[in-house]
């Protein structure tokens, strides 16, 4: 048979376990992303409003990041919304840019 529900009496329990302890303190992924010195942003250019352009270099290695923002509390933080290539991939996008111009210009 299962056991399923509560343990009565501390069954099953070593003694360790059976001590209050507080839960370790929590850290919000936002703000430990913010305030990381690990990045060093280049902002390029400004799509639009919310949009935005900008070179990053992040754990040792160099981003292109595409990407929109929003504002909270007065600061611009980036949203989920968006692209970070990697040099190769920039690379690789950037060879292709005449095919994607003649790409758009035949479905403009």
């Amino acid at each position: 048979m299962s056991f399923r529900g509560k343990r009565k009496d501390g069954e099953g329990l070593a003694s360790d376990e059976n001590e209050d302890h507080a839960p370790p303190n929590k850290v919000s992924k936002i703000s430990s992303a913010v305030d990381s010195d690990d990045s060093d942003d280049v902002v390029v250019c400004e799509i639009s409003k919310n949009r935005r352009v900008s070179v990053r270099n992040w754990n040792g290695k160099i981003w292109v990041d595409i990407r929109e923002f929003y504002v909270k509390d007065g600061k611009q933080l980036p949203g989920k919304k968006g692209i970070s290539l990697s040099l190769d991939q920039w690379n690789v996008l950037c060879d292709h840019a005449e095919a994607i111009d003649k790409a758009l210009a035949e479905n403009s």
